[in-house]
């Protein structure tokens, strides 16, 4: 014959379920709730940090770098993301050896158009510009390479240099790393208000 259940056993059935019900709310209406009312203190972050095209359609985010194929824009770090380049859904570094001879002819190409499209000695040409980033999609590019595009962009458009080099002050963010070659350069901040001058 089974024994009736003891006191105990109904107390601790009782104390699960309330527990149970209790997590239920906190964490599974309470806490999102919350989560979502402080994404929606700072919409354009919780949001991607999306930007948007003439039409108000999102036409990509400021934490991501875009291909550049149109005259008049400033160009990127080089991108090892995917099999083209530029690929979100292939985020990656080229995972070459810095002693890889297909690295060094790799950077020695890169080097060599960058210094021809912005008419400068290969000397003059940043490591940025001929390195791509651990994401292979870094929005970033240094201060001494945007400022090394400024006057064939300024060419480009048509406006004057005085005018790109503002854009390029409004686009830079904090010099969080220390780089010699200066403080970021939010490239695609920088294309984006070049865009809105059109």
């Amino acid at each position: 014959m089974a024994k009736a259940p003891s006191g105990n056993g109904l107390r601790l059935a009782s104390t699960t379920v309330r527990i149970f019900f209790l997590l239920t709310l906190i964490l599974g209406i309470v806490y999102p709730i919350a989560m979502v009312g402080v994404g929606r203190i700072m919409p354009a972050k919780a949001d991607g940090s999306m930007i948007t095209n003439s039409q108000g359609e999102p036409a990509g985010s400021t934490l991501i770098a875009q291909e550049v194929t149109a005259p008049g824009f400033f160009y990127p770090r080089p991108s090892a993301a995917g099999d083209n380049g530029f690929d979100a859904m292939s985020s990656s570094a080229t995972n070459l050896s810095p002693f890889s001879k297909d690295l060094q002819a790799a950077i020695a190409k890169q080097r060599d158009e960058v210094a021809a499209r912005e008419n400068v000695s290969p000397n003059d040409v940043p490591v940025d510009a001929v390195t791509s980033s651990g994401s292979g999609l870094d929005p970033h590019i240094s201060t001494r390479y945007a400022q090394l595009q400024a006057p064939r962009v300024a060419k480009e458009r048509g406006i004057d240099k005085a005018r790109v080099d503002q854009l390029i002050a409004d686009a830079t963010e904090g010099n969080f790393t220390g780089n010699r070659d200066g403080a970021p350069v939010n490239v695609v901040k920088l294309n984006k208000a070049l865009s809105d001058m059109s």
